[in-house]
């Protein structure tokens, strides 16, 4: 049984930048109400209502994961890892973006699946990619060609399709018997934790826990045997899921984290209740925070215009009354306005100067390398402001 517990108000496609703000182009502005709910029966946080990902996932999608510093160490990082560990012959990523993850594998090794033509039109040159949605027609039409594959790795795009069901059931069809399917999202412990009501948007139909994969992958003749925390994305866990039962053993870390998550209560609906409470209480703060700040005449900006801000921005009616811009180091959104509180984006090099008083964090989960880059902006004084884990001004 589906329960609501958190409701983000009117919401556009975090990813829709708009070119201009026309009548006409505010007019044709897809939105949808974010309802999120709690499943009693396998513990699933889901969005409610899902938008259709063929308006999500466009050619036009802006997200770029290898120009952060951050996320190209990550993915170098894993990509040795689970070489060392699974010695994979095969290997498909599912949401392979412009690539990042898998230039670390021989060419021959590589399939990447990305929708979005746009990005595949980038990977074309460098391997094997497939522009479609994952499902089981693809994974039919990939195995005619390999067979079985070893490896399935999937970061941050499993939690994006509606359909579990055709996913996990497309993944079974073609993983070897001794393939392993790593899969990295959001972890639902750090969103309750942090405060982070933000990585409920659009595109996050879910947010997983230990507990709730646990139960999902048996549905489909799959076993989690382990599973680790990682610091992407203020906070994610990485899934090693398998078709065999005694190949790879579950591992005691699975087993705690799993004991972690029932102590806090992420099988319990009353803790997602109290969790909204703080999600109102949260948006209240920032809102006066930035209303005492303009009335000191004070200037303010986002640092980031990220897919989560669009989730803050909306929720707390947050525009360019407050702020004077957004800065984004991603070219294909400069020049262009915020979705739904159409804040304009500049680069950092055109707005991130010395007459700006406070920068919101709106990339708060790359805080470290932004504190990092930005230290003379702190030296002269500047400011920055988050919500996460609470709202607050960093000197």
């Amino acid at each position: 049984m589906k329960k609501n517990f958190l409701d983000l108000g009117k919401q556009p496609i975090a990813n829709s930048f708009l070119s201009s703000i026309s009548k006409k182009s505010i007019k044709n502005e897809y939105f949808y109400r974010l309802l999120v709910c709690f499943d009693t029966k396998n513990f699933l946080v889901s969005v409610k209502n899902p938008v259709n990902p063929k308006i999500q996932y466009t050619d036009k999608y802006a997200h770029r994961a290898s120009e952060s510093l951050t996320m190209r160490k990550a993915f170098k990082q894993i990509a040795k890892k689970l070489q060392k560990r699974f010695k994979p012959r095969k290997i498909i990523e599912i949401g392979s973006n412009d690539g990042v993850f898998l230039k670390n594998f021989s060419k021959k090794k590589v399939i990447a699946v990305e929708p979005c033509k746009n990005l595949a039109n980038l990977t074309k040159k460098k391997f094997e990619t497939y522009s479609n949605f994952w499902d089981k027609n693809l994974a039919k039409k990939i195995s005619k060609r390999y067979s079985k594959v070893d490896l399935i790795f999937s970061s941050n795009t499993i939690s994006h399709i509606p359909n579990l069901k055709e996913t996990f059931e497309a993944i079974n069809d073609i993983l070897s018997d001794r393939g392993v399917l790593v899969i990295e999202d959001p972890s639902l412990s750090s969103v309750i934790k942090i405060n982070s009501y933000d990585q409920f948007y659009d595109e996050h139909v879910y947010v997983f826990s230990a507990l709730s994969m646990n139960k999902i992958v048996k549905d489909y003749q799959l076993r989690l045997f382990d599973v680790e925390k990682i610091s992407n994305h203020g906070g994610s866990l990485r899934y090693f899921i398998t078709k065999q039962k005694n190949l790879y053993q579950t591992t005691s870390r699975l087993n705690k984290i799993i004991n972690e998550e029932k102590k806090q209560g992420l099988n319990n609906f009353s803790t997602f209740r109290k969790f909204a409470k703080k999600v109102e209480k949260s948006k209240k703060k920032l809102v006066a925070l930035l209303k005492a700040l303009k009335k000191k005449n004070k200037k303010i900006i986002s640092y980031g215009a990220t897919y989560k801000s669009t989730t803050v921005f909306n929720y707390c009616k947050i525009d360019n009354k407050y702020f004077h811009y957004v800065t984004d180091t991603t070219k294909n959104k400069q020049g262009k306005f915020t979705p739904g509180m159409h804040i304009p984006i500049l680069s950092p090099e055109k707005g991130f100067n010395e007459s700006v008083d406070f920068a919101y964090l709106g990339a708060w989960n790359f805080k470290k390398e932004i504190m990092n880059k930005e230290k003379d902006y702190l030296k002269r004084g500047g400011k920055f402001i988050t919500h996460v884990p609470r709202v607050k001004v960093i000197k």
